[in-house]
């Protein structure tokens, strides 16, 4: 059993959108339990899909009416609205009661995300920021589009177009940086990086920072 519901990262840049958010999960139909919304503490619904390996899970061992820590991708469809797809639940009490060391609580604590990207828009007076990421293909070779990330936080300008990977909190029903980590330029098409050979000699070792979550 892994110790963590968001894996370590295997290759510098990998793609990613996971986090973790408690709730308590209500279909909006009881007929269809795919789609409802995930009510968090304070009264906040956030729109929320299940996805289909999550249902027999959910029918055959939670208490739905309690709160889950749930594993969930994010989605940024419209500024004022985060929507989430459920992919599986971290409960170790319930879902693994053979491993006493097992802990529901995680070292991150509730409603952290893990985004890694592109940074394709940075706006630090406003602090406004979108990162995209790219999906893996299916198994029939497709590959679904990226999609965006909006995230509330100051990263410099100087790091647009590189890859990045961030920690998150969510707020509400918005997504705030907590710190980043710039990893490397984003190769163009000619296969160097944005910026050309003297960017990258002049970067050096990957660069870190952090921004505090704002109120």
């Amino acid at each position: 059993m892994r110790d963590h519901p968001i894996p370590p990262v295997t290759e510098p840049l990998q793609y990613r959108a996971i986090g973790v958010v408690r709730g308590v999960y209500t279909p909006k139909d009881e007929d269809q339990l795919t789609r409802g919304v995930l009510t968090v503490e304070g009264g906040v619904e956030l729109e929320t899909v299940v996805l289909g390996r999550v249902l027999t899970l959910m029918r055959k061992h939670l208490a739905m009416e309690h709160p889950h820590l749930w594993v969930v991708y994010p989605r940024c469809r419209d500024s004022d609205h985060l929507h989430l797809q459920i992919a599986g639940i971290w409960e170790p009490s319930t879902l693994a009661p053979d491993h006493p060391d097992a802990t529901d609580e995680l070292p991150e604590g509730d409603d952290f995300f893990s985004v890694r990207g592109e940074l394709i828009f940075t706006k630090p007076e406003t602090g406004d920021l979108v990162v995209k990421v790219r999906q893996q293909a299916r198994a029939d070779g497709s590959r679904p589009l990226p999609f965006k990330i909006q995230v509330k936080g100051e990263i410099p300008l100087e790091h647009l177009r590189h890859f990045v990977g961030l920690e998150i909190r969510r707020q509400g029903q918005e997504l705030h940086l907590e710190n980043f980590e710039v990893i490397a330029p984003m190769p163009t098409r000619g296969g160097k990086s944005k910026g050309g050979r003297g960017q990258a000699a002049k970067r050096g070792p990957t660069a870190r920072n952090s921004s505090r979550a704002r109120p």
